[in-house]
């Protein structure tokens, strides 16, 4: 049998959209030839990656497939008394969106109004709670087939924090979700930390510096372009959200890119950024529809329909790229991310 192939992922955060990036991992953990020799993540990203490492630890790739399914079985049954739910017009015409759901709307707005330390002054977080039962953060850390890098931006400094397999906590996967209207800002070693989607959703720095393999694979779950311009409130809204948490990635892969670019010219020396590859696995015409509301629809059908999704897109994607790996780059940086 012929030696796997070693690939880096960089997962994007994005709520229960996360769930799209649960289906690319259950495929690509499902292929022998296939090695991941590192992962960066952010947010719900983040909770994919330390989930996989976790049950790459125990049992193995079907350890780590088995962990995902639980984990996003157990967000959706944590979040079945949640006021997030559909109505039932939605409902009935099979649309995901919470965009009309009085749980969504009153608490949307209560966030403009209202902090989370006055709305939660206890701090609940039932998710944080749900990571901490599920992961077993001792064999996260002790995960030596694998890298992890979850991001979180410090909220003082502004600055992008990277935080490492080797130290890796519950804290710091829920610093890296912690959206600044929704939840308290996490305290790790007396700094404060709000949700890494700020400053590197996800960060491909670590993956570039500090692992061996060439390709780099961007799971990408939030669609960069969109044809028509909003002008309803929630539409407004969804793609202020949508260019917020792209633009840290599209600035990181802008930089590579150039510094590929200046060694190639310049003749210089670094092997690391002049023959990394990049690729992207995205479903932007399943997740255009869905708004920013859907992020926090824990519903099962709905999670197993992302995740369905991103395990036909990810099938589909190995079939054309797979004998590209190690070769060249599938992913058009130039019309995706420059122009």
């Amino acid at each position: 049998m012929a030696k796997p192939k070693m690939i880096e992922l960089a997962l994007q955060g994005g709520g229960a959209h996360g769930a799209f990036t649960w289906g690319v991992l259950d495929r690509i953990l499902e292929d022998d030839r296939i090695h991941i020799e590192g992962i960066s993540g952010t947010s719900a990203g983040a909770m994919n990656a330390v989930v996989v490492a976790d049950g790459l630890d125990r049992k193995g790739r079907e350890g780590a497939r088995e962990a995902l399914r639980k984990f996003w079985s157990e967000v959706s049954r944590a979040g079945r008394f949640s006021p997030f739910q559909r109505t039932f017009l939605d409902r009935l015409i099979g649309r995901w969106t919470l965009d009309f759901s009085p749980g969504y709307v009153i608490s949307d707005l209560a966030a403009r109004l209202v902090s989370p330390y006055q709305l939660n002054p206890f701090n609940i977080n039932p998710l944080r709670n749900l990571i901490a039962e599920l992961v077993d953060f001792d064999h996260v850390r002790h995960a030596e087939g694998i890298k992890l890098f979850v991001s979180a931006t410090n909220v003082r400094t502004g600055k992008l924090k990277i935080f490492h397999r080797e130290e890796m906590t519950a804290d710091m996967v829920m610093a890296s979700a912690c959206l600044p209207f929704m939840f308290q800002a996490v305290e790790i070693d007396g700094e404060a930390y709000w949700d890494g989607g700020y400053m590197g959703n996800p960060s491909l720095f670590p993956l570039v510096e500090e692992c061996q393999a060439r390709d780099l694979v961007i799971v990408q779950i939030n669609p960069i372009v969109r044809s028509e311009i909003p002008r309803r409130a929630n539409d407004i809204l969804n793609r202020i959200n949508e260019i917020t948490f792209n633009a840290s990635l599209i600035k990181e892969v802008r930089s590579i890119s150039l510094l590929k670019k200046l060694i190639e010219v310049s003749g210089l020396e670094d092997e690391r950024y002049k023959d990394a590859l990049f690729h992207r696995i995205n479903a932007d015409a399943e997740l255009k529809g869905l708004s920013v509301s859907s992020k926090v629809n824990s519903e099962w059908a709905f999670l197993e329909h992302l995740h369905d999704v991103g395990y036909r897109t990810t099938e589909a994607w190995l079939q054309e790229n797979y004998r590209h790996l190690g070769r060249r780059s599938t992913l058009d940086i130039e019309s995706v991310y420059l122009h």
